[in-house]
Parts: structure tokens; C-alpha cells; sequence
């Protein structure tokens, strides 16, 4: 651990030691605390909120799993590519990872991680404790300003033997159960918030500008709409959380289209309507449009939008959004409620 890494990881620990990390399940009855606590977060300080989001579900992840969770701060290392990619190889004594993994963030702050690597039946998901021998961190690839605080950069994994006991779920376990998807959602709540700082700072001016308040204008109408649909997606989240209806993948991917759409029109109406004088004499609302602009790039463009029309197309013309006050839907959550499996 370096002196960058301490003050972070002092407010993280902080934020475990209070309490503000122990969040609600998603799926569990109160998935609209989990997303409002998620957008505060990041309200507050994106950088945080990265890590916290990573944290937590880092957490619903291992109690899907059913595996018990380490005491500590988690992260969620689980980048796909070329560049970063992990092999599993099973021994006697377990496991054995090598490989590069990329966008590792919390390097120096978290004490486990959830690593994706591919084994021999398919991807495996493992907890990595980051004392273990053989972990090696390189933050030099990390050129950018934005969300620098997260101390992202590329693990390398070099002879890491795992027990089976760290081996989370299944074969394929990571992307095919429902909470993925619930995830991929809740990371919007956080892009959501973030934008939401720009604005109420924005909002906060008095201006008489008959330009500003209609971008004014404009921002109010941009946050009451992505925290109605936020609200929204939590509350199916909650009435579906084991995707009976196969609603899960297109509604974390519209939620998230919606808010990445919300996050570039306020970023773009606040630069309009205040000039350069936000941007050049203060520091903090210059780097929060940084973190915001990278932070949002999570979300994969036209990738995502193709994947979205594909859904939406293959429903052939039945309704693409969940109804909560369907027959149906009332049946199954009522079975569900019951404890039935």
C-alpha cells in the first residue's frame, strides 16, 4: 500500500465501519433503497461511488452464490478481451489462475476480488484474496485523470493457487444467473446520481438568463425522469428477482440507455448554458464532469443498442415491460412469497 492509495482506502473503510455499505439485496423487497443509496453515493463523490457499487455487488453476488462473503472491502474484476483474460487450471490442491486481468479497480484499497478466468467446462468465478502469492498490480496503465482516485489499472496473476473453497458458483454461474442483470441496473442508479451532482449545483444558481432557466428547465425534467424510471426498474426488480418473466436483460439495458442519454444531456446543457467559468475556476465541477463522462462509457454504445432492438424485436410484438399489476404477475409473486421453488 502506497500513501495515494490510503486516503481512499481510509474512506471506504470508513463508509464499511459506518454501516453505509451494508445495502439491501437487490430483489429483496427494497431494491428502490438500494438504488437511492447507490445515486447518493455518487452524488457525493464519484470515485467513491465506484468503489461502492463494486462492493456491494460484490456482496449480492456471493449471497446468490450462497458463499460466505470475507470480512473487508471486495471488488468485482471481471473485464473480457484480448488483453484481459485469466485461465484456470485445476490441481491437486485446487487452483491455479495466470493471466492479465484490465480495469482492476481499488488496486491498493480493496482485500478481495471477484475474478472471472475461463476453466476447463467454461468461465469460473473466483474470490482472490489480493495478499495471496503471485498477485502483482501495474496502476501506470491508468493514463487518465477521470476517476483516478478509484486506482484502477492491470493485475497480473502468475502461479495464484486457489482452494476449491474460492471458487464462487458454478460453471458460468457469474453471467447466467438473474442478478447480473440487476447489477448491470444498479450501476445506472449510480451514473444517474453522478449527474445529478452537475445538476444541483446548477440548479442551486440564481440565474435570470431566460437561456439558462430554459436549460434549466430542461435538467429538472432530465432528473425527474431517469428517478421515476429507476424507480421503476427497482420495483420489477422486486416483483421479478428470479426473472420468471425473462424481463431482466432488456430492462437493466434500456435502464441503462436511458440514464447514459440523461447523463450526456446534462453534461452538455451545463456547459452550454454556464460557458467555461465552471470548467476552468472550479476544480471540483471539472473533474466531475471527467469522472461522469468515463464512468458512463460502461455502457457500450450502439453494442448495447443493437442488443436492446434484438430483444425488443424477438418479443414480436408483445409488450417489452413488465406489468406489476398483472394477474400473472400478482400469482407469481405471491408464490414466491410463499416460499415456493
Amino acid at each position: 500500500m502506497t500513501e495515494s492509495t490510503l486516503p481512499m482506502r481510509r474512506l471506504m473503510l470508513d463508509l464499511l465501519q459506518e454501516g453505509r455499505l451494508d445495502l439491501p439485496l437487490p430483489g429483496g423487497g427494497e431494491t428502490p433503497q438500494r438504488f437511492e443509496a447507490l445515486s447518493q453515493f455518487a452524488r457525493e463523490d464519484l470515485s467513491a461511488a465506484r468503489l461502492a457499487e463494486a462492493h456491494t455487488d460484490a456482496i449480492a453476488i456471493l449471497a446468490e452464490a450462497e458463499h460466505p462473503a470475507p470480512e473487508g472491502l471486495l471488488g468485482v474484476w471481471t473485464s473480457e478481451g484480448s488483453s484481459s483474460r485469466v485461465r484456470a487450471v485445476q490441481t491437486r490442491r485446487g487452483w491455479r489462475l495466470d493471466g492479465v486481468k484490465q480495469y482492476c479497480a481499488g488496486l491498493g484499497i480493496v482485500d478481495h476480488a471477484l475474478v472471472t478466468a475461463r476453466g476447463p467446462a467454461g468461465h469460473l468465478l473466483f474470490l482472490v484474496p489480493l495478499d495471496r502469492a503471485g498477485v502483482a498490480v501495474d496502476l501506470s496503465t491508468w493514463r487518465a485523470t477521470a476517476l483516478a482516485r478509484t486506482l484502477t489499472g492491470t493485475v497480473r496473476l502468475s502461479n495464484v493457487i486457489l482452494s476449491p473453497w474460492h471458487v464462487v458458483g458454478p460453471a458460468g454461474f457469474y453471467l447466467e444467473r438473474p442478478g447480473f442483470w440487476h447489477g448491470a441496473a444498479g450501476v445506472a442508479a449510480c451514473w444517474a446520481g453522478g449527474a445529478a451532482g452537475i445538476a444541483q449545483k446548477f440548479l442551486a444558481a440564481e440565474r435570470d438568463d431566460v437561456h439558462v432557466l430554459a436549460h434549466a428547465g430542461a435538467v429538472e425534467a432530465e432528473c425527474w425522469a431517469f428517478g421515476a424510471v429507476l424507480s421503476t426498474a427497482a420495483r420489477e426488480i422486486d416483483q421479478d428477482p428470479r426473472d420468471v418473466f425473462g424481463c431482466a436483460r432488456l430492462r437493466a439495458l434500456t435502464v441503462r440507455h436511458l440514464a447514459e442519454r440523461a447523463c450526456r444531456e446534462i453534461i452538455d446543457r451545463t456547459g452550454r448554458a454556464l460557458g467555461p467559468g465552471p470548467l476552468v475556476f472550479d476544480a471540483a465541477h471539472p473533474q466531475r464532469v471527467a469522472d461522469l463522462s468515463l464512468y458512463i462509457r460502461q455502457h457500450h454504445a450502439e453494442r448495447d443498442l443493437e442488443l436492446l432492438g434484438r430483444l425488443a424485436v424477438s418479443l414480436d410484438g408483445a409488450a417489452p415491460a413488465f406489468d406489476p399489476g398483472s394477474e400473472r404477475v400478482r400469482e407469481m409473486t405471491s408464490w414466491q412469497a410463499n416460499g415456493s421453488s
